[in-house]
């Protein structure tokens, strides 16, 4: 699923739970400029999807058309297609990570990150039969999927075969954390992206 598909469900689903919603909010929820969130409601006024009422005369509201629904419908099907597979593929590439490795059976793992990608990352792992010992990240908080979460200064302490990155946005900054905490690079994984 492309960019501008994933901003259209975002804008359809919004605009169906709250049709009142200001396009501050709208642009907000995106991450993008106001301006640049008014153009695409305009798209999708333009293209049917939703409708563009003023009332009272200072305020506007959006309703979704029965075109509207039934694009939202679709690009849900696309999304969970999209999602499924992305995961099939994120799952395939970590068993292949780990299996090649030697002695896969009994290994234990430490995680680097608590964000979506880990917890497939996790899911992965017990399917493997491999012990997640824990999760490190950054934030404030004691469990993450029933494990112990630990910040990277503090991992030395564990007891860990291999440490897995799973967070793509801060694979190089966890990496130097690791290796300046006294985990050895080899003992680094890093799951990345394929291209």
């Amino acid at each position: 699923m492309d960019l501008q598909g994933q901003r259209d469900l975002l804008l359809l689903s919004e605009l169906d739970r709250d049709g009142g919603a200001t396009q501050r909010t709208l642009a907000s929820k995106l991450g993008v400029a106001l301006g640049l969130t008014n153009l695409y409601l305009k798209r999708l006024a333009r293209k049917g999807y939703i409708k563009i009422s003023t009332i009272p005369r200072n305020r506007i509201r959006y309703l979704l058309t029965p075109q509207g629904f039934a694009e939202k419908s679709r690009l849900t099907y696309q999304y969970m297609q999209y999602s499924l597979t992305y995961y099939r593929d994120m799952r395939g590439r970590l068993k292949d990570m780990l299996s090649s490795l030697e002695g896969t059976q009994g290994q234990r793992v430490a995680i680097c990150g608590t964000g979506e990608v880990a917890e497939l990352a996790y899911l992965a792992l017990r399917e493997m039969n491999i012990d997640c010992v824990g999760f490190v990240d950054g934030t404030v908080r004691d469990t993450f999927l029933s494990c112990p979460v630990s910040s990277p200064d503090r991992i030395a302490g564990w007891q860990f075969d291999r440490v897995l990155i799973a967070d793509l946005d801060h694979a190089a900054t966890y990496e130097e954390q690791l290796v300046r905490s006294g985990v050895p690079r080899d003992k680094v994984l890093k799951l990345g992206l394929r291209q």
